[in-house]
């Protein structure tokens, strides 16, 4: 992988409020496609789930066999069907927070540097990416593409502006990346963690991302002051607070993850754990249960001392007609 920061210099630099297109994305949208009382997709065939294992020192686990795999749904054991292991490209889709809460502090500082680390450890005319930005709104600055330098060239220079509406974002950005072939893809979200415009909470945008099986990882930028458990220590949050705590619930339960960053390092090591995971993944397919509704799935390997990163469930049920 490598690791070289990128310039994201423009000839003309354009304002954020004029970056790309506007998503068609609205709250109706994004409430119908969470909504298994609603609708529902005329039966579902196989379940298939990307997950991603480390050990207790949170190495990135490889060479693990089909045997070794475990899958509970909904407290069921589920015989899996179909197993591949291994590296594959990436559709790394990448949505940044420009709401006037990242002006604080030199944050949106701190994630135009996460934009260029991330973008610079993406394999050039392998892996895709896509650039999001959002405030009150999502847009679509660069879809997807392999020209990697089309987002590298991006200005990202401008002042923040505008209310949060994180979850909503979140939620219509997952399913554009859901849409990609490539089965390793992810939402990285890079964000100061303060949601104040949404109008879906993070238990409706986790279930949405994790019934289409696209990890979130969250990246929180913060001060120096603010960043939890001392000076150059990329920590997972656990919680603790309230707008932290529902953000590291979001990522966990789709089977992605939550790290702070206040300072370059902690941004470097935190996206370089990221696409070790990301890179290396176990695809496992199974036949769904046939209960319709809502199935929890746990993922686990026969060796109690790994972890599992993997979505918390799918969604099965014969086709609705809507009123």
């Amino acid at each position: 992988m490598r690791r070289a920061a990128v310039s994201l210099a423009m000839t003309a630099a354009l304002p954020w409020t004029q970056l790309g297109h506007v998503c068609a994305q609205t709250t109706s949208t994004v409430r119908d496609r969470q909504a298994p009382a609603i609708t529902f997709r005329a039966g579902v065939e196989v379940v298939t789930l990307a997950a991603a294992v480390r050990d207790r020192r949170g190495r990135v686990v490889r060479g693990l066999t089909q045997s070794d795999f475990q899958v509970l749904d909904t407290d069921i054991a589920r015989d899996i069907r179909d197993f591949h292991a291994g590296d594959a490209p990436i559709s790394l889709a990448v949505l940044l927070d420009i709401s006037g809460s990242m002006a604080v502090g030199g944050n949106i500082d701190r994630a135009r540097h996460a934009v260029a680390v991330a973008m610079g450890m993406l394999n050039s005319g392998d892996d895709e990416a896509a650039l999001f930005t959002f405030d009150a709104r999502l847009q679509e600055v660069v879809p997807f593409t392999k020209d990697l330098d089309a987002v590298r060239r991006v200005s990202l220079e401008g002042r923040p502006w505008g209310i949060t509406s994180l979850y909503d974002a979140v939620a219509a950005a997952a399913g554009n990346v859901a849409e990609r072939v490539n089965r390793h893809r992810a939402l990285l979200v890079i964000t100061d963690g303060v949601d104040t415009g949404s109008r879906l909470s993070a238990p409706e945008v986790s279930g949405i991302a994790s019934s289409i099986d696209v990890p979130v990882h969250v990246l929180t930028v913060v001060t120096p002051l603010d960043h939890p458990g001392g000076e150059f220590a990329v920590l997972a949050t656990d919680g603790a607070t309230s707008d932290i705590g529902t953000l590291a619930d979001l990522a966990r339960w789709t089977g992605g993850d939550m790290k702070v960053a206040s300072v370059p390092a902690h941004t470097v090591e935190a996206i370089r754990g990221l696409f070790a995971e990301l890179r290396y993944q176990y695809l496992i397919t199974f036949e769904p249960g046939t209960r319709p509704g809502w199935h929890p799935l746990e993922v686990r390997t026969r060796n109690k001392n790994l972890t599992v990163h993997a979505r918390s469930g799918y969604i099965s049920g014969p086709a609705r007609s809507e009123n």
